[in-house]
Order: C-alpha cells, then sequence, then structure tokens
C-alpha cells in the first residue's frame, strides 16, 4: 500500500496543504518511525517539527499487548475490561507507569536537549504516526494534547484499524486516515519497507536546532 514512511507522510499532504506557513501550527511525531513522516511535512508545510512521546504499559508476560499507556504529563489511561478479565493487579500499572515516565522524560531530553515538552496553548496540533493498531498510545497523546488548550487537534496517520479510526476519531477536531482496514493485524503490513528508525536517526530527523 506504502513504499515506506515517507511516501505514506506525501499521501497526506493534499488533506494538509491548507495549513501550509501557518505560524499557530506545529507537528508532533510519535517516535520514531513518524518522524520520518514529520520530516516529509514539516519541509512541505513549512512548519515546525517536535516530539509526543507516549509510551504503552504492556500486558505481564507480553510486552506488545497493550493494556494502558502513559503520557508525558504522568497521566495513566488502563483498559479496565483487560484488567479485570486477566487479573491483572494495580501493583502491575502502579510499576509500569513509574518506570514509563522516566523513560519519556530521558526521551524528551535526548531527542530535545529539554526534558519539557513543548508549549500547545492556542495552538493547532497535527499528531502524526505510521498506522495506528490498538490506539493507547495515540489516545494517551491526545488526551494529554487537549489538556495543553490547544487551538485545534488533527490527527494525521495513513492507515488505521477500524474500530481504532472509530474510537479516535471522536477524540479529535479533525482526523486525516487515507486507509481505514479491517484486516489490520500489524502497521508494518501495509509498507512495502517499514525498518526501524535508530534513535540517532530520529534525532536527525528531528533536527531540533533548526525549528
Amino acid at each position: 500500500m506504502f513504499k515506506d514512511r515517507y511516501d505514506a507522510a506525501k499521501k497526506l499532504l493534499p488533506e494538509l496543504e491548507k495549513y501550509k506557513g501557518k505560524k499557530d501550527v506545529i507537528i508532533l511525531a510519535i517516535p520514531r518511525g513518524a518522524l520520518e513522516m514529520g520530516a516529509v511535512l514539516r519541509d512541505e508545510l513549512k512548519v515546525p517539527l517536535d516530539i509526543v512521546v507516549t509510551k504503552k504499559i504492556g500486558a505481564p508476560g507480553n510486552d506488545e499487548y497493550a493494556i494502558g499507556s502513559v503520557a508525558p504529563d504522568g497521566s495513566v489511561q488502563v483498559n479496565q475490561k483487560v484488567l479485570s478479565a486477566y487479573g491483572i493487579p494495580q501493583s502491575h500499572i502502579d510499576d509500569e507507569a513509574k518506570r514509563l515516565k522516566h523513560v519519556i522524560k530521558r526521551r524528551y531530553e535526548d531527542y530535545r536537549g529539554d526534558p519539557i515538552p513543548p508549549d500547545l496553548k492556542n495552538k493547532i496540533v497535527i499528531i502524526v504516526d505510521d498506522g495506528i493498531a490498538t490506539g493507547f498510545t495515540t489516545s494517551a497523546a491526545i488526551h494529554y494534547i487537549r489538556s495543553q488548550k490547544p487551538k485545534k487537534i488533527i490527527l494525521a496517520v495513513p492507515v488505521a484499524a477500524a474500530d481504532s479510526y472509530e474510537k479516535l476519531k471522536k477524540e479529535v477536531d479533525e482526523i486525516i486516515c487515507p486507509e481505514i482496514r479491517d484486516d489490520f493485524y500489524a502497521v508494518g503490513q501495509f509498507y512495502d519497507e517499514f525498518s526501524q528508525v535508530e534513535d540517532e536517526d530520529a534525532k536527525r530527523l528531528l533536527d531540533f536546532k533548526k525549528n
């Protein structure tokens, strides 16, 4: 469906052209993969690029299965139905949330040279990711951004699982998603090339000093 993340970013551009060059617009990419997309959009739209870091809380013994998430301000979201169904103790959530708060702070400091996230008040915020499966980390990002009192939140993703799309479109002011799929197993299935973006590459793409 997409050659790579750069190709996916270009597929989003037609719907984002109306924000080109606006001084109150900021793009927030979810590291690390989405920074490849964010760099394309930054250069084409002539607006600043920054990051929004959220971390998923994995189930005990299965880190890939998201049962919750942590936002930059330390706020925690959990799937209470899953916790109850599998008997996952609150202590697991508390321990992981504490650990991930430190991880998020270090990520901001490492990528931006500053542990404090950008000021989003009265901004038009474009959240960019390379695809949405469960939507936990994206939802955490949206709730955090909303708490910062932006003017508008736009979610721009090339592909999303249908159920996640339906949930997230209620949480943002505008959603741009050209492909909404029921046959969603992993984000990488929709890309010909979907290699991992390393930290050094992510920091180079962010190129924070130029923003």
